[in-house]
């Protein structure tokens, strides 16, 4: 079976939030489409408690864009974004909600920060995202949603570690950028992780029969 996985397509990550993501609202409408093609679809969302550690208003003196050790790892400090239970954590409002099977929450812990869909950084706790696919008998995902080279990327390469044939629809997603380059050299860690780029129109135009099974 195929699953699409949407990744983080939340209030706080749009126009006007406080991480929003250039771009993140042309994400949106080929989202609704795409879900039509899969049998399967699930969602992430970053689901932060107040103090969670990554926030730099919880360090008082440091500064968004800054580093810090967090659980003995490296971590550059966030504005607040996707507090649990707020607007801005909630889902997209124009995002179809019909067809998702299951939310799947991340960075609950606010000792450790979760890009990944599957883990937090490092790698202690599971989302159960990577279980649930698996009792499924899901062999391969598809990811779209923000952003491509943080919380995208460190997806992708999880799900390759756990074994599934895993798709980027490369179209369906878009960039921080917080460095020129950093999209590309995502899409290019990537694809030699062995995640293959694909693009929406090839889903969309293909026979439903090729990507229900």
């Amino acid at each position: 079976m195929k699953a699409l996985i949407l990744v983080d397509l939340q209030n706080d990550f749009l126009p006007g939030g406080p991480m929003a993501v250039p771009g993140a609202e042309e994400v949106i409408p080929l989202a609704n489409q795409l879900q039509g093609c899969f049998r399967l679809v699930v969602a992430t969302q970053d689901w932060h408690p107040p103090n969670h550690g990554c926030f730099a208003a919880n360090h008082p003196g440091r500064r968004v864009g800054e580093f810090i050790r967090l659980a003995k790892m490296l971590q550059v400090l966030q504005p607040v974004h996707c507090v649990q239970n707020t607007p801005g954590a909630q889902l997209a409002p124009n995002l179809l909600r019909t067809r998702i099977n299951r939310i799947f929450r991340k960075g609950t812990d606010p000792a450790y920060d979760s890009y990944s869909a599957f883990f937090d950084l490092g790698h202690r706790q599971p989302t159960g995202l990577g279980t649930y696919l698996l009792e499924r008998h899901v062999r391969e995902v598809y990811l779209l949603g923000l952003a491509t080279d943080q919380c995208i990327k460190f997806s992708a390469l999880d799900a390759v570690g756990l074994g599934f044939k895993t798709f980027v629809i490369e179209d369906a997603c878009r960039g921080l950028e917080r460095r020129p380059g950093d999209v590309a050299a995502a899409l290019k860690e990537m694809t030699a992780a062995g995640v293959t780029l694909v693009q929406s129109q090839a889903l969309l135009t293909a026979p439903a029969r090729l990507w229900k099974k």
